[in-house]
């Protein structure tokens, strides 16, 4: 029998959702920007993808990060995420895991630090309350009140934003945001997912609007706000979503309802929360915000994977 293949990993969650991060066993994906080598692992080395977040190893809401050597040395550290289905541009909730990774490894010194991510550079830094911040990516509101038409549940309208993904937020949702209707709040947004996809509805640049996001009030009193988040491999988000997070406060400061200094507080439908604030930006003539957003994350485990050339399912199995 052929040796397996060792994969190290460890396993973090942010507010409820989990991280992987893969520290030894990738494989070479070369040198330069984040960009060029997200390109070259979505090619290349979709089977590792797979092996590292799918079962029987992971499962749908797991995301994954490599942790590669800087293309800057300037910078810490770089960070390519994946999930169940494909590579993701940037992740919030993952960088959070993998800044607590880096410090429970002893590699994340105090002050702040920059990572490089193929949506752009995010800096990252402790608090005293234990929570990690993220300064993320420039996020905007790219269309505001856009119609959508489902087949099974009427028409919906929402804001289509960047907050290091796209995300489309729907201003009315027709199921209550509870967590025993994951069920149905999945159905909900996956209906919508596709309807925006039938009907050519995309982000800036046609791509793909791969997050939906709904709304309601919150149950906890330092909230404003209590969310529900559809990520692109139809699982949902455990945590309140960074990204969008990031990209609902775009919206908000578009609509003269959030102001500098002011903090939002989004709670994720599991009841966990992120603290966003933000400072006003322009860029390429596009009015939008530098959003940073706080939360805390924790190690679950250390682990070596492995990858048994004799196991059928050794490159992991999606539905």
């Amino acid at each position: 029998m052929a040796p397996s293949t060792p994969i190290r990993v460890i396993d973090s969650h942010t507010e409820g959702e989990p991280t992987r991060v893969v520290l030894e066993g990738a494989p070479d994906l070369g040198s330069g920007p984040a960009a060029d080598r997200l390109a070259t692992f979505r090619s290349q080395h979709d089977h590792f993808r797979s092996a590292v977040v799918n079962e029987p190893r992971g499962n749908d809401a797991l995301v994954g990060a490599l942790l590669l050597e800087p293309h800057d040395p300037k910078n810490l550290a770089q960070v390519i995420f994946f999930n169940n289905v494909g590579v993701l541009g940037m992740c919030v909730h993952g960088t959070i895991g993998v800044a607590r990774t880096l410090a429970h490894l002893g590699r994340l010194p105090a002050g702040t630090h920059t990572l490089e991510t193929p949506a752009g550079n995010v800096t990252i830094a402790g608090n005293e309350d234990g929570s990690i911040s993220v300064a993320n990516v420039f996020s905007f509101r790219h269309q505001t009140n856009v119609a959508v038409e489902t087949n099974s549940h009427g028409t919906f309208h929402g804001d289509i934003a960047w907050g290091g993904n796209w995300f489309y937020l729907v201003k009315e949702p027709s199921v209550e945001l509870h967590f025993d209707k994951i069920h149905e709040l999945t159905e909900l947004t996956w209906h919508i997912r596709q309807s925006l996809i039938h009907n050519g509805i995309t982000g800036a640049n046609s791509e793909e609007i791969d997050h939906i996001e709904l709304f309601a009030a919150p149950t906890r009193r330092d909230a404003d706000s209590r969310n529900f988040v559809l990520c692109p491999g139809r699982a949902y988000d455990r945590s309140p979503c960074g990204t969008g997070t990031s990209a609902k406060m775009a919206c908000l400061v578009a609509d003269g309802k959030l102001a500098v200094g002011e903090t939002w507080g989004q709670e994720s439908i599991i009841g966990s929360l992120f603290r966003g604030t933000f400072t006003p930006a322009t860029e390429g003539g596009i009015d939008g915000v530098y959003p940073t957003v706080s939360g805390h994350a924790h190690i679950t485990a250390e682990a070596t994977l492995h990858l048994d050339p004799a196991d059928p399912f050794q490159h992991g199995f999606a539905p």
